[in-house]
């Protein structure tokens, strides 16, 4: 599923205009974006956890020329799957 399919789903499911959907659908994800960006966690039950997770500098290779690298310090963004998604998405298998 894309933004657009999930816009779409929102409009169909509470009965909106598809822009209404939209401007909602906006509003949470840079609402999260924020979130994240200022360091913050994001908890939804029963769906996960974003997280911003640091990591450390360490020497790598550039997968082109095989030299080694120095990779500056880093902060990335982690999603940790929640225990109601994760027994739904393996009972479906």
């Amino acid at each position: 599923m894309n933004k657009s399919e999930l816009i779409e789903a929102l409009a169909q499911d509470i009965d909106v205009p598809h822009r209404e959907a939209a401007a909602i659908t906006n509003t949470v994800i840079e609402t999260m974006t924020n979130a994240l960006a200022q360091g913050e966690s994001i908890e939804i039950r029963g769906f996960g956890s974003f997280v911003i997770k640091q990591y450390d500098s360490y020497e790598g290779r550039n997968p082109k020329t095989g030299k080694k690298i120095q990779v500056k310090p880093k902060k990335l963004p982690f999603f940790k799957v929640g225990k109601d998604l994760r027994e739904k998405v393996n009972s479906n298998s």
